[in-house]
């Protein structure tokens, strides 16, 4: 204690020799201490001063405590711990935040209401630029455990203390707090100093802990959120194929519990009957987006399956992740890429024609019913409309809805369209193969357009689909199961072209269970006028253009036409009166050339014709006049679409 008083003598006579502004000897005061004591002097402190001049209100106070609440929760069993140790012993600990600010004060009562005539209390400021050299200011701004001595303090009110301070740390290293221990001078110990510096280790280190911990479960967390958004089957094992995790969608297609199957082999979860399966699982070699068929209960699925290796840092293989697909959402998946969807209903579709009416009604019977329709009419009656009404008002609706042209496929690729093929059935070839449109049409409709001209070879193949329900790609050996209902579409007599021997019978009737003949526009001509309004609504509010006023001889002119382009046809011309009308009426001056009051139909003026040549091309120049496709136009002449592009080429008409 003599040795204690001594000191605190000798400093406090250097104490006083520094404000006096004399020199101080070094030897007793620190080259620490004195720095500080310029500091204060330079920034003009009164080290007379008895009390602290910054004082937060209680409200800032609040939010400053409110910032630190977690550094305050984490902190405060260490406090206590070091509260009871130092009991009756006249110290009291104090935490503060990294500027200074004491949040927390512990202490015997006769001690903590003694220093608070000095303003040491909760909400004051104990840094250097406010107080001077402290236990809190100056371990903050050296960033290090410091013990200041009684009269190493400039202010005068702190001369009876001594305070030990240690910073407290977060995991970068930054200061978030101090924690600070003030008694007597005369009972310090440097060991104090020890306990402080122990109790800022342990909040650190709990400190870390805590972050650690929350940044595990926030990791646990975000991958079971990420594992549970996948929607595949995902199944994890290690290097001897035991199961690690499996996810909820592998659960429900599989019919497994984590608790039935984790630290289970995987070859023994799904057993011999999946040989192949487990022969992809245990080769090292990874594998991507190949099909596999797994039995479960019974019943094999198809999927595709890709499995990657699990290997760490040191390229050691810890296991692998197996990530399956069922093929059916895979189609449904691609089927909505394609665009494969009806977007016609029976509301779109408009005539108030009596006989119109009944197909109308034929079609709604067909969409209750599962049977296979068969579309009958000429080009351009809207065969493909009624096909999209039929599926959008049947029990498939909700399925695809995918349409195949069979005039538009090359010969040599309709098969492939249709089937599909496996992985190196023919050259150029994709790798993994591809659907075909059958199993893309799964569990919905499939719309077999223009289905006379399908090769005659190709028939056979597609009886044996729609008979079997099950389709087998180009290339493959694998009999794939498909629900898909048909419609068929056609502008030729299909009874006629199995007298000629173009059209299987077999097949014909297989199509023929639920026939539907649309009606040319010539049969239903009082629905001109309602489809002439539609289309010029339709039409102009697509492109973006005003009201039309129709006048009555643009109404007469379409009415008297006998239109053989049917529906399609009339939309064309409105179509084009609409792009090339200076204004906003449609007058019977915006018509094609060929389409008069008093005509009905295009007719061949033979007389102008020298011979047979020269009538044959005025007639490929009256239909040219007609707006049709290259397709309508050959089946119009009768004649096929290669003879049709040698007789233009012949006569140079494009």
């Amino acid at each position: 204690m003599e040795n204690l008083l001594e000191k605190h003598n000798q400093t406090l006579r250097q104490w006083k020799r520094f404000v006096s502004g004399l020199p101080v000897d070094n030897t007793i005061i620190s080259e620490t201490i004195l720095d500080s004591w310029e500091r204060a002097s330079n920034l003009e402190l009164d080290p007379y001063s008895k009390q602290i001049a910054h004082v937060l209100s209680n409200k800032k106070l609040a939010e400053v405590i409110d910032k630190n609440a977690e550094l305050i929760t984490t902190s405060m069993p260490f406090l206590d711990n070091l509260n009871n140790y130092l009991k009756d012993s006249g110290f009291f600990c104090s935490l503060c935040d990294s500027n200074g600010y004491i949040m927390k004060l512990l202490g015997d009562k006769t001690i903590v209401r003694n220093v608070k005539r000095g303003n040491f209390v909760p909400g004051a400021c104990a840094s250097e630029d406010t107080i001077g050299p402290n236990g809190i200011g100056t371990a903050m701004r050296l960033n290090r455990p410091v013990q200041v001595f009684s009269c190493e303090h400039y202010f005068i009110s702190f001369h009876n203390y001594t305070c030990s301070g240690a910073p407290i740390h977060n995991h970068e290293g930054n200061i978030i707090g101090i924690i600070n221990v003030t008694g007597p001078f005369l009972n310090a110990n440097p060991h104090t100093l020890c306990m402080v510096v122990a109790a800022a280790h342990a909040i650190e280190n709990l400190l870390h802990w805590k972050k650690a911990s929350s940044e595990c479960l926030i990791a646990e967390n975000l991958q079971k959120t990420v594992i549970a958004s996948i929607p595949e089957a995902l199944i994890s094992v290690d290097k001897k194929n035991v199961i690690t995790l499996i996810n909820k969608n592998a659960q429900r297609l599989f019919n497994l519990s984590p608790e039935m199957v984790i630290g289970k082999n995987i070859c023994k979860v799904f057993g011999e009957k999946n040989k192949i399966f487990l022969k992809m699982v245990t080769n090292k070699t990874p594998v991507t987006d190949t099909e596999v068929r797994i039995y479960c209960n019974k019943t094999g699925s198809d999927y595709t399956m890709t499995s990657n290796i699990i290997a760490c840092p040191e390229k050691n293989i810890l296991g692998k992740v197996i990530i399956l697909n069922e093929i059916t959402r895979a189609r449904t998946l691609v089927t909505k890429m394609i665009g494969a969807k009806a977007n016609v209903d029976y509301d779109d579709i408009i005539g108030h024609n009596k006989n119109f009416i009944e197909t109308l009604r034929l079609a709604k019977i067909a969409s209750q019913s599962t049977s296979n329709v068969l579309l009958t009419g000429e080009s351009g009656t809207g065969k493909d409309v009624f096909a999209q009404a039929i599926h959008n008002n049947s029990i498939r609706k909700n399925g695809p809805f995918v349409v195949i042209n069979c005039a538009a496929i090359p010969r040599e690729l309709i098969s492939s369209e249709l089937f599909g093929y496996e992985e190196g059935a023919f050259t150029g070839s994709k790798r993994g193969g591809n659907l075909g449109k059958f199993e893309l049409s799964d569990k919905g409709t499939i719309f077999l357009d223009e289905i006379g001209e399908m090769p005659l070879e190709l028939q056979t193949s597609l009886l044996r689909v729609i008979e079997e329900k099950a389709v087998t790609r180009i290339g493959g050996k694998r009999i794939r199961i498909i629900d898909v209902r048909v419609i068929a579409a056609t502008n030729k007599n299909l009874k006629e072209e199995v007298a000629k021997g173009n059209f299987r019978e077999d097949l014909f009737y297989r199509l023929n269970v639920f026939t539907i003949k649309l009606l040319p526009l010539r049969e239903r001509k009082d629905d001109i006028p309602l489809l002439i309004d539609f289309f010029v609504k339709k039409i102009s509010e697509r492109m973006n253009k005003p009201d039309y006023k129709i006048h009555a001889d643009f109404i007469e002119a379409l009415k008297k036409y006998s239109c053989p382009g049917n529906v399609r046809e009339l939309q064309n011309i409105i179509e084009r009166a609409i792009n090339i009308a200076p204004g906003n009426e449609l007058t019977f001056e915006l018509l094609p050339a060929d389409i008069s009051i008093d005509n009905t139909a295009p007719v061949i003026d033979q007389s102008q014709a020298s011979s047979l040549e020269e009538m044959e091309r005025l007639m490929m120049q009256k239909v040219i006049k007609l707006n049709l496709s290259k397709s309508e136009m050959a089946k119009k002449l009768k004649i096929s679409r290669s003879t049709l592009y040698r007789k233009l080429e012949k006569y140079n008409i494009l």
